[in-house]
Protein backbone atom coordinates (compact mmCIF):
# COMPACT_ATOMS: atom_id res chain seq x y z
CA UNK A 1 0.00 0.00 0.00
CA UNK A 2 2.86 2.31 0.53
CA UNK A 3 4.14 2.28 -2.71
CA UNK A 4 0.48 2.83 -4.19
CA UNK A 5 0.49 6.16 -1.16
CA UNK A 6 1.10 9.04 -3.85
CA UNK A 7 -1.97 7.51 -5.92
CA UNK A 8 -4.21 7.81 -3.05
CA UNK A 9 -3.24 10.71 -1.92
CA UNK A 10 -3.88 12.83 -5.62
CA UNK A 11 -7.50 13.22 -5.23
CA UNK A 12 -7.07 15.11 -2.19
CA UNK A 13 -3.97 16.79 -3.11
CA UNK A 14 -5.18 17.63 -6.74
CA UNK A 15 -5.99 21.21 -5.93
CA UNK A 16 -1.85 21.84 -4.37
CA UNK A 17 -0.61 20.14 -6.98
CA UNK A 18 -2.57 21.95 -9.70
CA UNK A 19 -1.35 25.19 -8.29
CA UNK A 20 1.91 23.87 -7.92
CA UNK A 21 2.27 22.49 -11.51
CA UNK A 22 0.96 26.53 -12.55
CA UNK A 23 3.89 27.88 -10.33
CA UNK A 24 6.48 25.35 -11.77
CA UNK A 25 5.42 26.67 -14.92
CA UNK A 26 5.54 30.18 -14.75
CA UNK A 27 8.67 29.77 -13.06
CA UNK A 28 10.72 27.92 -14.88
CA UNK A 29 13.30 29.03 -17.42
CA UNK A 30 12.95 27.88 -20.87
CA UNK A 31 15.95 26.80 -22.37
CA UNK A 32 16.53 26.45 -26.02
CA UNK A 33 17.58 23.58 -28.01
CA UNK A 34 21.25 24.09 -28.69
CA UNK A 35 22.34 24.81 -31.59
CA UNK A 36 24.67 22.21 -33.73
CA UNK A 37 24.47 19.36 -35.79
CA UNK A 38 21.98 16.53 -35.26
CA UNK A 39 23.55 13.71 -37.36
CA UNK A 40 27.30 13.09 -38.88
CA UNK A 41 29.66 10.32 -38.74
CA UNK A 42 33.23 9.70 -37.50
CA UNK A 43 35.28 7.17 -36.15
CA UNK A 44 36.87 3.94 -37.60
CA UNK A 45 36.04 0.43 -36.67
CA UNK A 46 32.91 -1.47 -37.38
CA UNK A 47 29.70 0.45 -38.07
CA UNK A 48 26.94 1.40 -36.11
CA UNK A 49 23.74 3.00 -37.15
CA UNK A 50 22.88 4.94 -34.19
CA UNK A 51 19.42 6.68 -34.10
CA UNK A 52 18.58 9.11 -31.14
CA UNK A 53 15.06 9.01 -30.27
CA UNK A 54 13.59 11.09 -27.68
CA UNK A 55 12.68 14.58 -25.11
CA UNK A 56 14.42 17.60 -24.67
CA UNK A 57 17.29 15.56 -23.24
CA UNK A 58 17.91 13.68 -25.96
CA UNK A 59 18.18 17.38 -27.59
CA UNK A 60 20.47 18.53 -25.43
CA UNK A 61 18.71 20.98 -23.70
CA UNK A 62 21.17 22.51 -20.60
CA UNK A 63 23.81 22.47 -23.06
CA UNK A 64 25.63 25.16 -24.79
CA UNK A 65 25.57 23.45 -28.15
CA UNK A 66 25.03 19.76 -29.39
CA UNK A 67 28.69 19.06 -29.18
CA UNK A 68 28.42 19.47 -25.32
CA UNK A 69 25.46 17.74 -25.24
CA UNK A 70 24.31 14.54 -25.03
CA UNK A 71 24.11 13.17 -28.92
CA UNK A 72 27.64 15.14 -29.03
CA UNK A 73 29.54 13.34 -25.94
CA UNK A 74 27.81 9.90 -26.45
CA UNK A 75 29.03 10.06 -30.76
CA UNK A 76 32.73 11.10 -29.41
CA UNK A 77 32.64 8.00 -26.60
CA UNK A 78 31.73 5.91 -29.22
CA UNK A 79 33.82 7.01 -31.99
CA UNK A 80 36.61 5.61 -30.27
CA UNK A 81 35.27 2.30 -30.73
CA UNK A 82 33.25 1.89 -34.00
CA UNK A 83 32.85 4.22 -36.90
CA UNK A 84 29.58 5.67 -36.24
CA UNK A 85 26.59 7.31 -38.23
CA UNK A 86 24.57 8.71 -36.17
CA UNK A 87 20.98 10.66 -36.68
CA UNK A 88 19.20 12.48 -33.77
CA UNK A 89 15.67 13.07 -33.67
CA UNK A 90 14.84 15.06 -29.67
CA UNK A 91 12.27 17.79 -29.14
CA UNK A 92 11.19 19.58 -26.32
CA UNK A 93 7.97 17.86 -24.67
CA UNK A 94 7.97 14.98 -26.80
CA UNK A 95 6.71 11.58 -24.90
CA UNK A 96 6.57 8.44 -26.79
CA UNK A 97 3.00 9.31 -28.14
CA UNK A 98 4.35 12.24 -29.78
CA UNK A 99 7.43 10.35 -31.13
CA UNK A 100 5.03 7.59 -32.57
CA UNK A 101 3.72 10.45 -34.20
CA UNK A 102 6.94 11.83 -35.34
CA UNK A 103 8.12 7.95 -37.28
CA UNK A 104 7.05 9.48 -41.08
CA UNK A 105 9.20 12.10 -40.68
CA UNK A 106 12.28 10.26 -39.55
CA UNK A 107 14.96 9.84 -42.72
CA UNK A 108 13.97 6.37 -44.84
CA UNK A 109 16.81 4.76 -43.72
CA UNK A 110 18.42 1.52 -41.77
CA UNK A 111 19.64 1.60 -38.02
CA UNK A 112 21.09 -0.85 -36.39
CA UNK A 113 20.47 0.28 -33.04
CA UNK A 114 18.00 3.21 -31.65
CA UNK A 115 18.36 4.88 -28.17
CA UNK A 116 15.08 5.87 -27.12
CA UNK A 117 15.31 8.58 -24.32
CA UNK A 118 11.56 9.12 -23.33
CA UNK A 119 9.75 9.22 -19.68
CA UNK A 120 9.50 12.58 -18.00
CA UNK A 121 6.76 13.77 -19.87
CA UNK A 122 5.28 11.03 -19.87
CA UNK A 123 5.74 11.27 -16.02
CA UNK A 124 4.30 14.69 -16.23
CA UNK A 125 0.99 13.75 -18.11
CA UNK A 126 0.63 10.97 -15.49
CA UNK A 127 0.42 8.44 -18.01
CA UNK A 128 -0.88 5.08 -17.08
CA UNK A 129 2.15 2.87 -16.56
CA UNK A 130 0.44 0.13 -18.90
CA UNK A 131 0.09 2.71 -21.52
CA UNK A 132 3.14 3.67 -21.18
CA UNK A 133 4.47 0.26 -21.90
CA UNK A 134 2.30 -0.13 -24.81
CA UNK A 135 3.63 2.64 -26.59
CA UNK A 136 7.28 1.85 -26.13
CA UNK A 137 6.04 -1.64 -27.46
CA UNK A 138 4.48 -0.24 -30.87
CA UNK A 139 7.40 2.31 -30.97
CA UNK A 140 10.40 -0.39 -30.90
CA UNK A 141 7.88 -2.15 -33.59
CA UNK A 142 7.54 0.38 -35.90
CA UNK A 143 11.19 1.52 -35.95
CA UNK A 144 12.14 -2.46 -36.23
CA UNK A 145 9.43 -2.84 -39.23
CA UNK A 146 10.31 0.37 -41.21
CA UNK A 147 13.94 1.45 -40.19
CA UNK A 148 15.28 -2.60 -39.41
CA UNK A 149 16.66 -1.74 -35.85
CA UNK A 150 17.67 -4.66 -34.75
CA UNK A 151 18.60 -3.24 -30.93
CA UNK A 152 17.38 -1.07 -28.47
CA UNK A 153 18.65 0.96 -25.31
CA UNK A 154 16.29 2.58 -23.53
CA UNK A 155 17.23 5.01 -21.01
CA UNK A 156 16.10 4.99 -17.08
CA UNK A 157 13.16 7.67 -16.54
CA UNK A 158 15.32 10.11 -14.51
CA UNK A 159 14.43 10.05 -10.82
CA UNK A 160 12.10 13.34 -10.33
CA UNK A 161 12.13 13.34 -6.68
CA UNK A 162 15.19 14.73 -7.48
CA UNK A 163 14.72 17.86 -9.31
CA UNK A 164 15.07 21.01 -8.05
CA UNK A 165 12.49 22.82 -9.45
CA UNK A 166 9.76 20.97 -8.55
CA UNK A 167 8.12 21.78 -4.79
CA UNK A 168 6.59 19.58 -2.65
CA UNK A 169 4.42 17.15 -2.81
CA UNK A 170 4.89 17.45 -6.46
CA UNK A 171 7.85 16.13 -6.46
CA UNK A 172 6.95 13.30 -4.61
CA UNK A 173 4.12 12.91 -6.76
CA UNK A 174 6.67 12.71 -10.14
CA UNK A 175 9.08 10.84 -8.57
CA UNK A 176 6.82 8.21 -7.60
CA UNK A 177 5.13 8.07 -11.09
CA UNK A 178 8.85 7.93 -12.47
CA UNK A 179 9.50 5.54 -10.82
CA UNK A 180 7.05 3.42 -12.14
CA UNK A 181 7.00 4.23 -15.77
CA UNK A 182 10.85 3.28 -15.18
CA UNK A 183 10.35 0.14 -13.90
CA UNK A 184 7.96 -1.00 -17.08
CA UNK A 185 11.37 0.04 -18.92
CA UNK A 186 13.24 -2.03 -16.91
CA UNK A 187 10.37 -5.27 -17.24
CA UNK A 188 10.42 -5.01 -21.21
CA UNK A 189 14.04 -5.26 -20.87
CA UNK A 190 14.10 -8.76 -19.01
CA UNK A 191 11.48 -10.07 -21.64
CA UNK A 192 12.53 -8.75 -24.92
CA UNK A 193 16.45 -10.30 -26.09
CA UNK A 194 16.86 -7.51 -28.05
CA UNK A 195 16.37 -4.65 -25.55
CA UNK A 196 18.70 -3.19 -22.84
CA UNK A 197 17.86 -0.50 -20.19
CA UNK A 198 20.07 1.54 -18.59
CA UNK A 199 18.86 2.84 -15.30
CA UNK A 200 19.56 6.74 -14.90
CA UNK A 201 21.83 6.07 -11.78
CA UNK A 202 23.29 9.58 -11.86
CA UNK A 203 24.75 11.44 -8.58
CA UNK A 204 22.09 14.34 -8.03
CA UNK A 205 24.14 16.94 -7.52
CA UNK A 206 23.97 20.78 -7.82
CA UNK A 207 26.91 20.90 -10.67
CA UNK A 208 24.71 18.21 -12.98
CA UNK A 209 21.80 20.08 -13.25
CA UNK A 210 21.41 22.74 -15.53
CA UNK A 211 20.34 26.51 -14.20
CA UNK A 212 16.31 26.00 -14.74
CA UNK A 213 16.72 23.09 -12.33
CA UNK A 214 15.46 20.59 -14.26
CA UNK A 215 17.45 19.51 -17.28
CA UNK A 216 21.11 17.96 -17.15
CA UNK A 217 24.19 20.20 -17.46
CA UNK A 218 27.05 19.90 -19.35
CA UNK A 219 28.38 17.27 -16.81
CA UNK A 220 25.78 15.65 -16.42
CA UNK A 221 25.40 14.93 -20.09
CA UNK A 222 29.39 13.64 -20.37
CA UNK A 223 28.82 11.24 -17.55
CA UNK A 224 25.62 9.91 -18.73
CA UNK A 225 26.98 9.36 -22.28
CA UNK A 226 29.84 7.75 -20.61
CA UNK A 227 27.62 5.13 -19.10
CA UNK A 228 24.95 5.33 -22.73
CA UNK A 229 28.34 4.50 -24.61
CA UNK A 230 29.80 1.12 -22.10
CA UNK A 231 25.66 -0.21 -22.27
CA UNK A 232 25.69 0.06 -26.01
CA UNK A 233 29.34 -1.68 -26.40
CA UNK A 234 28.76 -4.43 -23.97
CA UNK A 235 29.88 -7.35 -24.85
CA UNK A 236 31.51 -5.88 -28.19
CA UNK A 237 27.96 -6.29 -29.88
CA UNK A 238 27.38 -2.80 -31.06
CA UNK A 239 28.04 -2.89 -34.62
CA UNK A 240 25.73 -5.72 -35.45
CA UNK A 241 21.71 -4.51 -34.60
CA UNK A 242 20.80 -8.67 -35.02
CA UNK A 243 23.16 -9.30 -31.84
CA UNK A 244 21.75 -7.80 -28.50
CA UNK A 245 21.78 -8.18 -25.02
CA UNK A 246 19.33 -8.71 -21.77
CA UNK A 247 19.65 -5.91 -19.09
CA UNK A 248 21.54 -6.87 -16.54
Amino acid sequence: MAVEADRLLRYPLAPLLAAQALWVGLRAERLPEPPGPRSGTRGTGPPLRLLILGDSSAAGVGAETQDTALSGCLARALSAHVTLDWHLEGETSATTKTSLAKRPKLPDRPFDLALLIHGVNDTTRLTAPRTFRARQIALMDALRARHGVGRFVLSGVPPMQHFPLLPQPLRWVLGQQAARLDAELARLASEREEVSHLPLALPFEPHLVARDGFHPSEAAYALWSEMLATEILKDGCAASGATSTRNR
